[in-house]
């Protein structure tokens, strides 16, 4: 008994970990999709209200957008290295 509860360990600790792992790294891609729309959304009624500082509102939108779309690309990163078990 205790033989086969070690060889179930030894499997999932083998081939599970890393999938659960890359999984909740592709998570952070979702996060991040949600993130930009919110931002997008709320720089589009901040526009409408304030038309004449379009052009401050657009740069720090783009700006954080462009941290935001890097956190989904190390996350998609870790997953990848993970997939292929370099990490």
């Amino acid at each position: 008994m205790i033989n086969a509860v070690q060889t179930i360990i030894s499997a999932i600790s083998d081939t599970g970990i890393f999938a659960i792992a890359a999984a909740i790294a592709v998570f952070v891609g979702i996060g991040a999709g949600i993130g930009m729309g919110i931002a997008t959304g709320k720089a589009v009624d901040a526009i409408a209200r304030q038309p004449e500082a379009e052009g401050k509102i657009r740069t720090t939108l783009l700006l954080g957008l462009a941290f935001a779309e890097t956190t989904a690309i190390y996350g998609l990163f870790i997953a990848i290295m993970l997939v292929i078990k370099v990490l």
